[in-house]
């Protein structure tokens, strides 16, 4: 049983959110949130009994801002909102993803900026608790007034409406709020809007293909180190010295990553003296490229940790001051823009592991067995595999393109600049699962390419990957149904395997 989360709203980190998507791990509401929350509800009532007008307490919303809503009708305006808004479409989004939606629309609710009371955060921690998550279409939301689509879909469980999946049955939502031990709700003012707005779907989605892009990488280092030792590379680009006097910490972080996991190794101490100068950029620049794509990767990563902690509905409560204020923190720019960045690191990391694979593949390049296998014409070896690799690297050059440029008006022009940052979080998944079919190949030819320099071993590190590959993928002797061997080593890629020796802490040291 994965370890209860002490859920300290405002205060989430990276390995809390990799717990909740990985393992759905349990989470425990901290004491201190419940006399904010208790506070900011209390502030709505106030609202409402002195007879305010307020933006999405008492109006409509949107276009419809400034049509008041009488109060004895509040309760179906606010579930009329949420069952308007069920308008998602397309494939539903996997359980690992709604799990954390829903820890993250918990975790910003539990803040006490929102104006709901605690039976909306309780149910929905009931629902997450019992592993019953609502059915979310993946496709309908722009990331402008919140993910309101899908999160309405999400909502709309609490009331009993939908469908929900729990182990893998699909189930009205009456029954999977039965089997987590909760009724449906009647939302009180704010309660619904405060629901639907925010970024929860497209940082969750973001957040998905940040954790795919760590396995990517470290997978991505280990396969790129042994390939320098498969094609005889230079270890001279990797020295600290050239990394320090550029200053990019992505580089030099990257460098010492390769450093380490080449060290004493038997196949370069074989040609250290040798005649060739200068290795081709996919060996020699793994640092600057790598390292960038690092940098981004950080970058990236600051940026949905900040919005995982956010408040980010509309309008927002500060009940210290009596205070609801309207603004756009529902707006996703932040999660679009970065994601578009991941989006670039992801494209560079396959594109770079795609061109080590061609030098692999090359005999004029490498000094080993055409398309790497003995008998060639025969056996054609690794030389399709090459084309597969090609095919996925190019694939992801469409799909780099910047969701965050992109922009529809929306709600008769009051929604009138969009941030695209649901797509644009979506697609990094399928990027990051095609880089990852790459780099597994790669690992597989960098393989092969070690095993014609027996009896010579490579670095003690890189010996103990060579271990796990032949442990499950034997040397290509001869042609062979090859797809089974891909998927092992896209297996240990998207898996995490490549972990034990670069370890995920290291990318943000």
């Amino acid at each position: 049983m994965p370890e209860t989360l002490l859920l300290a709203p405002g205060r989430f980190d990276l390995d809390q959110l990799r717990a909740i998507y990985q393992h759905q791990s349990p989470l425990q509401l901290a004491d201190e949130c419940r006399a904010a929350i208790l506070h900011s509800a209390q502030t709505v009532s106030q609202i409402i009994a002195g007879q305010r007008t307020v933006y999405g307490i008492n109006t409509g919303f949107g276009l419809l801002a400034r049509t008041s809503i009488a109060e004895d009708r509040l309760a179906t305006l606010q579930r009329n909102l949420i069952l308007s808004h069920c308008t998602g479409t397309g494939p539903l989004l996997d359980d690992a993803s709604v799990a954390l939606i829903m820890a993250l629309k918990i975790g910003s609710l539990a803040r006490g900026f929102s104006g709901v009371g605690l039976p909306v955060i309780e149910t929905l921690l009931k629902l997450y608790q019992a592993r019953v998550y609502p059915c979310i279409p993946s496709q309908g939301s722009v990331g402008a007034s919140g993910d309101l689509a899908p999160l309405a879909h999400m909502s709309a469980t609490l009331l009993g409406v939908g469908q929900v999946r729990h182990e893998g049955r699909m189930l009205d939502a009456l029954e999977g709020l039965r089997i987590a031990g909760a009724e449906p709700l009647n939302l009180g003012p704010k309660e619904g809007l405060a629901l639907i707005n925010g970024t929860q779907v497209s940082t969750a989605l973001a957040l998905r293909g940040l954790f795919a892009a760590e396995r990517l990488f470290v997978s991505a280092v280990v396969a790129g180190s042994l390939t320098v030792e498969a094609l005889k590379g230079s270890f001279v680009p990797f020295d600290a010295r050239i990394q320090e006097v550029r200053g990019q910490p992505g580089q030099i972080a990257v460098a010492a990553l390769y450093r380490e996991l080449l060290h004493d190794s038997q196949i370069n101490q074989s040609h250290i003296d040798c005649k060739r100068v200068q290795d081709p950029y996919s060996l020699r620049c793994q640092p600057q490229v790598m390292g960038a794509c690092l940098d981004h990767l950080r970058f990236a990563a600051g940026v949905f940790l900040r919005e995982a902690n956010a408040v980010s509905d509309n309008p927002l409560v500060f009940s210290d001051d009596g205070d609801v204020l309207s603004g756009g923190n529902f707006h996703a720019e932040p999660v679009a823009m970065a994601a578009d960045v991941l989006a670039l690191a992801i494209a560079e990391i396959g594109a770079l592991s795609e061109r080590r694979i061609a030098q692999l593949v090359d005999p004029a390049m490498s000094g080993l067995p055409a398309f790497l296998v003995k008998e060639g014409g025969l056996n054609s070896g690794f030389m399709i595999a090459q084309v597969t690799s090609a095919a996925l690297a190019s694939e992801n050059k469409s799909l780099a393109h910047p969701a965050s440029v992109d922009s529809l008006p929306t709600s008769a022009n009051q929604e009138d600049h969009v941030s695209m940052a649901t797509f644009a979080a979506r697609r990094l998944l399928d990027m990051a699962s095609n880089s990852a079919g790459v780099v597994a190949i790669e690992l597989l030819a960098a393989a092969q390419g070690v095993d014609f320099h027996a009896p010579l071993q490579s670095s003690p590190q890189l010996q103990q990957v060579r271990t796990l590959i032949r442990s499950q993928v034997p040397h290509y002797a001869q042609d062979r149904y090859f797809a089974p061997d891909i998927a092992a080593a896209r297996a240990w890629v998207e898996d995490g395997v490549m972990s034990r020796w670069v370890g995920y802490a290291r990318l943000y040291d």
